[in-house]
């Protein structure tokens, strides 16, 4: 018998594990039946052996005691240490043992180690194009340490699936997940750069999805969290707001609900053809680079504002929403060379002269501002004018223009696994020391992850962990930058970062930094030069007509009701009454909120 996806030992227990009360001999039966069957049905086995749900529980607590185990551990075997260091071998050097607490809780520890990765690991088998999603509670002995997971593959890569900072004390949960490339075994183990602390790890998860189970999701959660069933009612305005029966219904989506739009560059302002293409598929923009400080004033005290006034016109001819990006680049390379230079005390005359001038010319027409960009990976402003500086610079943001939405804007959030700086938990507790500073509570804050993915198959198992852990903290999150490198296979990794995005209940609005070839946009093209689709652009054009209602042509009962389920956005409804032939014609929007709503409409 041929079993993909991980040991004939490893399915047999998973299913013991998922079935509470398995006795001995239905266990033995399992077993004959598993070892037994022939390959033609193998597929079937593993459909009903894994768990058909995602467990989108995450947590940046660190609790007094590990939380519970996820999916029973899935592939993993003895993952509570239940059975001490049973199924579980040294990794490298140092030594291991399994202890238990004074709550009587086993778990298992890494010490005595010399290298980074010296500590304990299980076999596995990972089965090519299948995600794998990962937990663990860990703890370390001393301080606190960035602890990751790690896959050591057949050819001996080293691949991280997450990570998270433990602390001593109490447990932390390292949440994450790979996608298999390829077919071959591979030890999971921990690592953490600080050799002095021990590792401390417990209810250790491993769980296999296969594609179409990971799609299923992704659908599921669009029917939860992009669409409402609603309930209109039709009255009369002749006959005392009796029920009009029968009443004839056009529902048209005039507007979606959820912003999905691409970014746009000066040479919208140059072609007709580009801004027929843009305008007649996006709704929401993000300038990238006209209102960046060094394309606004490339010289000291010469302020431009030309380019980006016109297209912030062109935008809103166009009825298009714009993101403000940015304020600031924290990144000392993307400074105005003037700027590169100048001492403390005039840095920061000319970055309030900048934030002055930018936020108050702009103010009222933008619905988020990147504030301080790449504000982990990069420190200018902390350098040269003080740990605070980009917390004070997002409070007199928000004093010149209250009205956007204020970003926290990185990359490698979501797409890179092995981040340590702008890793999900690096994140959050960034964002909270800049919204908790004095005076910035208020502050409408916005979670922005850029998307910048490579040619290879996008981690989304680790990339819908990240969203859960970054979605923990309420605030809205978009992907803001997306952009999947040029490979054979560029357009499906797009297709798939795009659904994963959308379907994750934390994300309020996507962005690309992709267009047509005329404006330079070779790496990531969705129309040629003459603006014909590329495969890329298909899937785009695919997704908008996906993701906004179909008109809808329907009948009222006889009391005049009539219930359907719309994607989220804004509507025209037309009524006509078929007895009198009189008509109405009124607009409504489909929100959140509006689960089960009644709308009223009279004729």
């Amino acid at each position: 018998m041929i079993l993909t996806g991980f040991s004939k030992t490893a399915l047999i227990a998973g299913a013991m594990r998922s079935s509470p009360g398995f006795n001995t001999f239905l266990f033995l039966s399992l077993a004959f039946a598993l070892l037994s069957l022939g390959s033609a049905i193998s597929g079937q086995i593993m459909q009903t052996v894994f768990d058909d749900y995602y467990d989108s529980m995450a947590t940046t607590q660190c609790l007094a005691e590990p939380g519970s185990l996820m999916y029973g551990g899935g592939v993993i075997l003895n993952p509570e240490f239940i059975h001490g260091t049973s199924a579980w071998t040294v990794f490298g050097q140092g030594a291991t043992e399994s202890r238990i607490s004074h709550t009587n809780n086993r778990f298992m520890v890494a010490r005595d180690r010399k290298c980074p990765s010296d500590s304990f690991s299980q076999k596995v088998q990972l089965e090519k194009g299948m995600f794998y999603a990962f937990s663990a509670w860990v703890q370390v002995s001393r301080g606190s340490e960035t602890v990751w997971v790690a896959f050591r593959t057949g050819d001996g890569e080293f691949v991280r699936g997450g990570s998270v900072v433990a602390e001593q004390g109490c447990w932390s949960l390292l949440k994450g997940g790979i996608a298999a490339n390829s077919s071959s075994p591979a030890d999971v183990l921990f690592e953490s750069k600080n050799i002095s602390t021990e590792l401390w790890v417990d209810n250790v998860a491993l769980q296999p999805f296969l594609k179409k189970q990971w799609r299923n999701h992704q659908e599921e959660s669009i029917e939860k969290v992009r669409k409402s069933t609603v309930r209109f009612q039709i009255t009369s305005v002749n006959e005392r707001g009796l029920g009009v029966g029968g009443a004839n219904v056009l529902i048209k989506q005039t507007k979606p609900g959820f912003p999905f739009g691409c970014g746009m560059n000066f040479h919208i302002l140059e072609s007709a053809d580009y801004q027929n293409w843009f305008a007649s598929r996006f709704r929401y923009t993000t300038f990238t680079n006209a209102m960046k400080w060094y394309s606004t004033e490339a010289k000291q005290g010469q302020e431009n504002y030309t380019i980006a006034d016109a297209m912030l016109k062109f935008a809103q001819d166009n009825n298009i929403s714009i993101r403000g990006h940015n304020i600031f680049w924290d990144n000392q390379k993307y400074q105005p060379d003037w700027v590169k230079t100048l001492a403390p005390d005039d840095l920061r005359k000319a970055a309030e002269k900048r934030i002055n001038s930018v936020v108050s010319r702009y103010a009222g027409e933008l619905i988020a501002w990147d504030v301080v960009n790449e504000n982990l990976h990069f420190s200018f402003f902390e350098d040269n004018l003080g740990e605070n500086a980009s917390s004070m610079y997002y409070s007199m943001a928000y004093k010149l223009d209250p009205t956007p939405r204020m970003f926290l804007n990185e990359y490698n959030t979501i797409e890179y696994s092995g981040e340590e700086k702008a890793s999900p938990g690096n994140y959050k507790k960034r964002l909270q020391e800049i919204f908790s500073y004095p005076g910035n509570e208020d502050i409408p804050a916005g979670i922005g992850v850029q998307g910048h993915f490579g040619t290879g198959q996008p981690n989304l198992a680790y990339m819908r962990s990240s969203l859960d852990i970054l979605a923990t903290t309420g605030v809205p999150i978009w992907l803001t930058e997306v952009f999947v490198d040029p490979g054979a296979n560029q357009a499906q990794n797009l297709e798939e970062v795009l659904r994963e995005a959308y379907s994750h209940p934390g994300v309020e609005g996507i962005i690309m930094f992709a267009g047509p070839v005329y404006a330079g946009y070779n790496s990531m093209a969705l129309a040629d030069k003459n603006f014909n689709n590329t495969l890329a652009g298909d899937v785009v054009d695919k997704l908008i007509q996906e993701w906004r209602s179909k008109d809808l042509e329907a009948r009222a009962d006889e009391e005049g009701f009539l219930s359907t389920t719309l994607l989220h956005g804004e509507y025209e409804i037309s009524i006509t009454d078929p007895i009198s032939n009189s008509s109405s014609t009124s607009r409504f929007e489909v929100t959140r909120d509006s689960f089960r709503k009644i709308y009223h409409f009279h004729i």
